[in-house]
């Protein structure tokens, strides 16, 4: 594996050092700009973020790096090939694994494997033996057997992995990977995209759930209305946006509408509500400033069981980039990436 690891670095480095570059990428669906203006650059071995709400672009834009899709202007290059021009030598270099499962739910696990794995060129003894491997890889061995239709979601999206990587890409394209799985079955997932990269394999992620972005990517694209409006490593996003941020979680959730007024007045900023109806949140540079809010909190009577000082969460980045947050569909500007 470490042999296969330098194998694609070097290729990489032939051609510049990158695994995917793109240069003013813009792709239209009869009035709506559904990717405008992308510019990328993706080194080879790591896990590259894509982080949006729905809609934002994210799909239309691993698409075009896929060949998929032809943009409508600008440039797009896998390991120093044009994805327009030398469209079949990028399609050997990658792999896709979309939204939905694409195996087959009426098979096996086994015979979905064994399948794809004929069809790109292995004997039926290569096949079953390379078709066991990925089963015993990815904790399905004892589903092995059983229709994919009788899988559980994490299952199925477990397989579909497995299906990307019979033959092992020099990138593979994961959209949205852990989208409606149980936080047990995203683990998983999670686990197994590490090993692809931990084995050289170049991963571009498109995802809009903000703690996956930070727990996998080395570095993320933030894109919003089909154009990128940040980009770094997670502490550097965060960074960004503010030194730090204040997290607190009262004990009667009744009293967060008083919280709120309390800590405005005493930071002179605005607070967030958080999802959990008794947290709030805001960015502040001061500790002396956020003691003196605390002092106030307890002086008003608010009951307070938790809080912390760090840094700003990536859900703050994206809502202070964009003023909304990263989970608001209200910004789809494509079916393509609605689907």
């Amino acid at each position: 594996m470490e042999d296969n690891k330098e194998m694609r670095i070097g290729r990489g480095s032939a051609e510049g050092g990158l695994a995917i570059r793109a240069e003013g990428l813009v792709r239209q669906f009869g009035d709506n700009t559904a990717v405008d203006g992308v510019d990328l650059k993706v080194a080879p071995g790591e896990i590259y973020g894509l982080l949006g709400p729905n809609g934002a672009g994210k799909t239309t834009t691993i698409r075009i790096f896929a060949t998929l899709l032809r943009p409508d202007s600008g440039s797009a290059r896998v390991f120093g090939h044009d994805v327009v021009r030398e469209a079949d030598t990028v399609r050997g270099l990658v792999s896709l694994t979309g939204q939905f499962a694409s195996v087959d739910e009426d098979l096996t696990g086994l015979e979905n494997l064994v399948l794809i794995a004929r069809l790109l060129g292995h004997s039926r003894k290569a096949a079953r033996a390379r078709a066991s491997e990925l089963l015993d890889a990815f904790g399905l061995t004892e589903a092995a057997d059983r229709q994919v239709k009788k899988y559980s979601g994490g299952m199925r999206r477990r397989l579909d992995i497995a299906a990307s990587i019979v033959v092992t890409p020099d990138l593979i394209f994961l959209d949205e990977p852990t989208a409606g799985l149980d936080p047990r079955s995203r683990n998983q997932v999670w686990d197994i995209v590490r090993t692809l990269a931990a084995g050289g394999t170049t991963v571009l992620l498109t995802t809009q759930y903000l703690d996956e972005a930070d727990q996998l990517a080395d570095r993320i694209a933030v894109i919003d209305h089909g154009k990128v409006i940040a980009e770094g490593t997670p502490g550097e996003l965060k960074a960004s946006v503010g030194s730090g941020s204040l997290h607190v979680r009262l004990r009667v959730p009744e009293q967060r509408p008083e919280a709120e007024l309390v800590l405005s007045q005493a930071l002179g900023i605005s607070v967030q509500l958080e999802s959990d109806p008794a947290a709030l949140s805001a960015r502040v540079s001061d500790p002396e400033r956020v003691a003196h809010a605390l002092a106030e909190l307890s002086r008003s009577g608010v009951a307070v069981t938790d809080f912390a000082l760090g840094q700003p969460s990536l859900d703050e980045v994206f809502l202070a980039l964009t003023g909304h947050p990263a989970e608001d569909d209200d910004t789809i500007t494509t079916g393509e990436d609605a689907a």
